[in-house]
């Protein structure tokens, strides 16, 4: 059965665990801020110690792909990838969405099992990244950015209940014209939250290229340069 180091940093919460069979062996996680530069690498050395000490190594590394924060997914993937390739192992990426999507459903609520799962990341204003999954984690709508208005999601107005979550989806309350609609609040992926799809990831062969793999952004970053900055060069 696999050992698999799993990585997330794309929000401001870093966080790295051990899975074994899908199950939880040690894990490690930071949520004071975007302070993923400087915990990642001991959160690493730790697993590694972790491992070494009973004797076990890693069969695999996963790391969220995002969409994200674009910091938090730079430095992530950059320390997936340099880990998956010193050990010689397999490098698997998870949509930061589709982890949110299980961790919904993980969550102690009675489900029907045909509601449709919409998780929103904020992506400042108006706009979120956004997908919508089934209970089989089919892709109801595509990773794609929005941004918000009354008439998002009107596809899905009329069809089984929708679950909105995450700090995208709060923002939209105020804005939903359907009536089919509930909020989960304060939800954030973590490490820990990605072992059922990093253990299926790892069964399916279904890896990254270390070499060329790069984060998912879904739009292109723009650097903001201050004002104060351009005027006194």
């Amino acid at each position: 059965m696999a050992i698999i180091i799993n990585i997330e940093t794309s929000s401001e919460t870093c966080s790295v665990a051990i899975s074994k069979d899908g199950l939880i062996e040690f894990q490690r996680e930071d949520t004071e801020g975007m302070n993923h530069a400087t915990r990642l690498g001991p959160f690493l050395e730790q697993c590694m110690a972790e491992l070494k000490r009973k004797g076990e190594k890693p069969d695999a590394v996963a790391v969220s792909i995002g969409p994200g924060s674009y910091t938090g997914l730079r430095i992530g993937l950059s320390a997936a990838k340099g880990l998956a390739f010193s050990l010689g192992v397999p490098l698997i990426g998870i949509s930061t969405l589709m982890i949110m999507a299980v961790k919904t459903m993980f969550r102690n609520i009675v489900w029907e099992g045909d509601e449709i799962i919409v998780p929103m990341i904020d992506a400042r204003r108006m706009e979120v990244y956004r997908a919508a999954y089934d209970f089989s984690l089919n892709e109801i709508m595509n990773e794609e950015p929005e941004v918000l208005c009354k008439d998002s999601f009107k596809d899905l107005h009329n069809a089984r209940k929708v679950i909105f979550v995450g700090n995208g989806a709060e923002k939209f309350k105020t804005t939903y014209s359907g009536n089919n609609g509930e909020w989960i609040e304060n939800l954030k992926p973590k490490a820990s939250d990605m072992l059922a799809l990093s253990e299926k990831f790892f069964n399916e062969k279904n890896f990254l290229d270390i070499a060329y793999s790069v984060p998912n952004y879904l739009k292109e970053y723009n650097a903001i340069i201050s004002k104060n900055k351009v005027l006194s060069e």
